[in-house]
């Protein structure tokens, strides 16, 4: 197996483009907003227009077990405090987790958790009953950003949003 490994110079010919706006932003200066479900918060970080996803923080309260739900798109997300799982499979702190595409199952966390987490698609919220209750998508999360002042660093662009 080969590795290759990159080195600056200051020989190179590509030049480096520069992005109009920081490519960085202080996530504390972010309340912490309630999300779709009782005992649960979110800090809305970007929203992708094009396919309804989002990336957020999550908080979420201890013994708050959420909803059966499915996942349009996947998810990936790193845990930063905490646990959650699936029964036997669990992550703790600094585990990654990824959650397929066409997913539907009903994560507990016994003593809460928090986490970094990037949608590719909409999460589906299910009633006991197998009918939809809610479908959360990027619009709706900036929708709910906006409404508690916490959405003015987001770019996002959807009909009937201003």
């Amino acid at each position: 197996m080969s590795t290759t490994q990159m080195k600056s110079t200051d020989k190179t010919s590509v030049q480096t483009i520069q992005e109009d706006e920081s490519a960085f932003f202080d996530t504390t200066r972010l309340k912490w907003i309630p999300w779709v479900m009782e005992g649960t918060w979110f800090k809305l970080l970007k929203v992708d227009t094009k396919t309804g996803g989002w990336t957020m923080m999550l908080k979420v309260d201890p013994d708050n077990d959420a909803p059966v739900h499915g996942h349009v798109g996947a998810i990936e997300g790193i845990i930063l405090e905490g646990e959650f799982g699936y029964g036997d499979d669990r992550g703790s702190a600094l585990h990654f987790t990824w959650e397929p595409a066409g997913a539907v199952h009903k994560p507990d966390s016994p003593n809460g958790f928090t986490m970094f987490a990037i949608t590719h698609g909409p999460l589906v919220g299910y009633n006991d009953d197998g009918t939809i209750a809610a479908v959360i998508d990027g619009k709706l999360m900036y929708e709910m950003a906006k409404a508690e002042g916490a959405a003015d660093h987001v770019d996002a662009k959807f009909p009937g949003v201003d």
